[in-house]
This record gives C-alpha cells, sequence and structure tokens, in this order.
C-alpha cells in the first residue's frame, strides 16, 4: 500500500531535525524530492505532480491572511528591543505588590498582554527572558520557578486571540473542514478564524486565571526584596499601552477588526512609541527590519516547502489511507478522538507549532472532522495540545528556548517540578473542553438544508465519501497521474 509511504516521509523528517538541526523548510523540501523522484522511479505516481506545484504555491500565497504573518513578526521584533516591557513589568509588580509575589503575577500579565502579539513562542521567550529573568533573580526566585513562570508566560499566547498560531490555526482548520464537508455533504456552515478565536476565548480566560493562582500560591513566600516603584512616564506607558493592546485584542476576538489591521495598527503604535522615546534608533531600526524580514523568510520558506510535502504526501494516498484507518478504527467518535490527539501530541514533541499547523493537521484533521463534525471544539482542543507540548520537559520548544537563557544552568528534574503545576493546569482544562464541548463560546450553525438526512452516517458510507473527494481532488491538482499500487 503506498499510502503507508507518506509516513515513512514523516519519520524521515522527524529524524532527521533531531539528528541534523537543519531548519525545517530543507528537510521537507528534501525528503518530499526523494521520495517523489523515487515515486515517480517505481512508476508510484506520474511526473505530472510537479505541475501542479506552481499553482497550488500561487493559490495559497494569494491568502489575505498572510498579510499578518510579516506584521506580527515585526510586532515581537519591536517588543523584544524596545522599552516598553519593563515599563508594564515595572507598574505591574507595583500594582500587584499588595498580594505577594508581586513580580510572577506581573510577569504573567505581561505574557496574556504582549504574547499575542510577539508572533511566535520563541520570540516571546527571548523577550520575556530579558525582561523577566533579571528581576526575578534580583527578588530572589529559585531560577528553575523563574524559567517556569517565563515558559508558561510565553505559550499563553498561543490560545489568546488574535495570536499568529491561532490565526494560522484558523486557515488550516477551514481548509479541513472544507474537505469533510464535501465528504460527508452535510449542510453545515464551514469554520472560520473567528470562530476559532471565539472557540478559544473561555478556556484561555479559564487558563489565564488558573496560572495566575498556581503563580501566587507557588511564589507567594519566594518573591523578596523592595519592588520597583515606577516614574510618571512608565505609569503613563502602561496605562496607554495596555488600553491599547486589550482594545485591540478584543476588538479582533469580538470581530470588530480583521487580524491584518489589528496587526497593523499594533506595528505603527509601536513604532511611533519607539520615535517617541527615541529608542528606536536608526540602527536598531535596521536591525529590526532585517531581523523581520529573515523570521518572515523562514516562515514563508516552511509554508512553502510544507505545501510541496503534503502534495506529495497526498499523490500517495496518505491522506486516504489514514481516512480509511481512521473510520475502521471502531469504538466511536471520543476513541477516534483519542486517538488523534496522541498523534498530534507525538509529533508535537519534534514539530513546532507552525509545522504542525502547515505539515501534520491537513493531513490528520480532515478525517476526523468526517467523523468529529464540530470542528470548532476540535481545533481547540488542537490549540491547547500545541500549548501544552510546548511546556512539556525535556524537549517542549519553550524549555528548550528558555534553557539557552539562564545565567545558570537548570536540571532537568528541577524544571519538570516547577513546570508540573502548569502542566497539570494545561492538562485540566484540556479535559475540560473535550468533557464539556458546550462551553465553548460559538456562532449557531444555520437549520440543514431542505432534503438533508438529519441522521448520522455510518462509518462505511463515511469512509466510501470521503475517499470519492480525495480521489476528485487529487485528480484535479495532478492531471493525468496514475494511482496504481494504492491503497
Amino acid at each position: 500500500m503506498s499510502g503507508v509511504i507518506g509516513l515513512w516521509m514523516l519519520a524521515c523528517v522527524a529524524l532527521l531535525m533531531i539528528l541534523t538541526g537543519l531548519p525545517a523548510w530543507n528537510l521537507l523540501i528534501g525528503v518530499a524530492s526523494i521520495f517523489s523522484v523515487a515515486g515517480i522511479a517505481f512508476d508510484l505516481i506520474s511526473p505530472t505532480l510537479f505541475t501542479a506545484l506552481p499553482s497550488r504555491l500561487l493559490g495559497l500565497l494569494e491568502s489575505d491572511l498572510l498579510q499578518a504573518l510579516p506584521l506580527y513578526v515585526l510586532m515581537g521584533v519591536l517588543l523584544n528591543r524596545l522599552p516598553l516591557a519593563q515599563a508594564l513589568f515595572v507598574s505591574g509588580s507595583r500594582l500587584f505588590a499588595p498580594l505577594g509575589a508581586s513580580r510572577p503575577l506581573a510577569g504573567l500579565g505581561l505574557g496574556v498582554l504582549l504574547s499575542p502579539m510577539n508572533g511566535s513562542v520563541g520570540a516571546s521567550v527571548a523577550m520575556l527572558s530579558k525582561t523577566l529573568l533579571p528581576r526575578l533573580d534580583e527578588a530572589g526566585m529559585a531560577p528553575a520557578r523563574s524559567a517556569a513562570l517565563v515558559c508558561m508566560a510565553s505559550t499563553l499566547g498561543v490560545v489568546i486571540p488574535p495570536s499568529l498560531v491561532l490565526i494560522l490555526l484558523g486557515d488550516a482548520m477551514l481548509r479541513a473542514h472544507t474537505e469533510a464537508v464535501n465528504a460527508t455533504h452535510v449542510a453545515v456552515r464551514i469554520v472560520n478564524t473567528q470562530d476559532i478565536f471565539r472557540g478559544a476565548l473561555i478556556p484561555a480566560a479559564i487558563l489565564v486565571a488558573l496560572c495566575l493562582i498556581a503563580a501566587w500560591l507557588t511564589n507567594r513566600c519566594s518573591d523578596h526584596g523592595p519592588v520597583e516603584r515606577p516614574s510618571a512616564g512608565q505609569w503613563l506607558t502602561s496605562i496607554v499601552a495596555a488600553t491599547l493592546i486589550l482594545g485591540l485584542l478584543g476588538s479582533v476576538a469580538l470581530g470588530y477588526l480583521y487580524a491584518v489591521e489589528a496587526a497593523a495598527t499594533g506595528g505603527v503604535a509601536l513604532f511611533l512609541f519607539g520615535l517617541a522615546t527615541r529608542s528606536l534608533t536608526r540602527p536598531v531600526l535596521r536591525e529590526v527590519l532585517r531581523e523581520t524580514m529573515a523570521i518572515s523568510g523562514a516562515l514563508f520558506a516552511l509554508l512553502v516547502s510544507a505545501t510541496m510535502f503534503t502534495l506529495v504526501l497526498r499523490t500517495f494516498g496518505t491522506d486516504r489511507w489514514i481516512a480509511a484507518w481512521l473510520a475502521g478504527l471502531g469504538g466511536g467518535p471520543y476513541a477516534t478522538l483519542a486517538v488523534v490527539v496522541t498523534m498530534l501530541l507525538v509529533c508535537a514533541f519534534v514539530l513546532d507549532a507552525f509545522e504542525m499547523i502547515f505539515v501534520v493537521i491537513p493531513i490528520l484533521l480532515p478525517p476526523l472532522l468526517v467523523i468529529i463534525p464540530d470542528a470548532t471544539w476540535v481545533a481547540v482542543i488542537t490549540l491547547l495540545i500545541l500549548q501544552t507540548s510546548f511546556i512539556l520537559p525535556p524537549f517542549g520548544y519553550a524549555v528548550l528556548m528558555i534553557g539557552n537563557r539562564l545565567a545558570r544552568p537548570v536540571g532537568t528534574r528541577a524544571m519538570a517540578i516547577a513546570l508540573a503545576p502548569y502542566v497539570v493546569l494545561q492538562i485540566a482544562v484540556l479535559g475540560l473542553v473535550v468533557a464539556a464541548p458546550s462551553l465553548l463560546w460559538r456562532v449557531p450553525d444555520p437549520p440543514a438544508a431542505a432534503g438533508t438526512s438529519g441522521g448520522g452516517l455510518s462509518d462505511d458510507e463515511i469512509r466510501e465519501q470521503f475517499e470519492k473527494v480525495m480521489r476528485e481532488q487529487s485528480a484535479d491538482s495532478v492531471p493525468g497521474k496514475a494511482q496504481g499500487g494504492q491503497d
């Protein structure tokens, strides 16, 4: 069965990422090229495969949503270069001083405000570690607890709209849901990015509240030393910045602004702040633009390489093979969901959020949405899995990033103990969302169209209809392709 070849492709990419340390986009293009040449040589796929690639790339890059990508990267770089984070932290520490654990609470609050605008977890770790770690060390906090707090604060932007991860996940879910609806012919409204934003709001609010309580309980006796008194300028900067950021986040989450508009507004506001404070000098601006171009280029390279990789994988029929396998599992929707969640969690140990969204989600989620049509619920579960994977030691992305920025090394055991309360809370919120889909805020689906059956489809019908749509889509994207030897 040639459908299994795509799984070998994924395994090769994961293994090479661990062994070589090369950028993911290099490995995705390299592995896809080698397997496609081998497939053509053994007459498993047709050479016309490559004629479909340009149209797929052009159609992908025409998406207006991608305009937000470099804007979010620009905001993240500016936040890392400007003194805004310091002003917010000092003011927040003073504000939380009567509660005890003022610095940890201010650090998490800083993550809530700035992480959604940072573009990536890596950018959030860089910005927050520079701002928080020296001040937490001065307060006498243990290095492991300081590192754990920075890790958790850096990942809060994953689930708080309108983070870049949420935007790209919303686009991937739209595509996956479209495939599933085409397979089942059920009259439902296709999920969009705004649905994902709203669905994530309540779980994000619960997680933030629980993390603030955990930070207060675990650090209220270890936060020593006088709290720095902010200047009048820092108070003014903090009030204006917090008001503007919360206004932008709320406007996007509630649908008053598009994500691209909010990102552009935030970028202009940060640029003006840099000019007003004279911190955005010509050399700094040059570095900001260079770093923004480098990171944006890497993300677009990843997007293009993932498009080529998934095209080759689909040509081998791996998506249809996975759909048939999931449909034949039995045990009901929750058993299928458990299998897919486990697969996503395993992949997330090796791949970061963008690689998961571009490579893994387009393969695993369409067949899951055929069986479980609640796309918003599945998207929020996926989002929480991605966030949890960032703080799971020893290979969580945020854990690895913070390890390179600590003045004193922290052992794996100490780091795991410090992160344990936050990991438990993450899993608890994930379990709550799984057990109570009605918890999510969502737009009601329109009434079913006339003539549409109100009953569910059998496993055989689901598998048959999904495979039919996959065959039609493969034929459209790769004209004249030979399907011999598949499935």
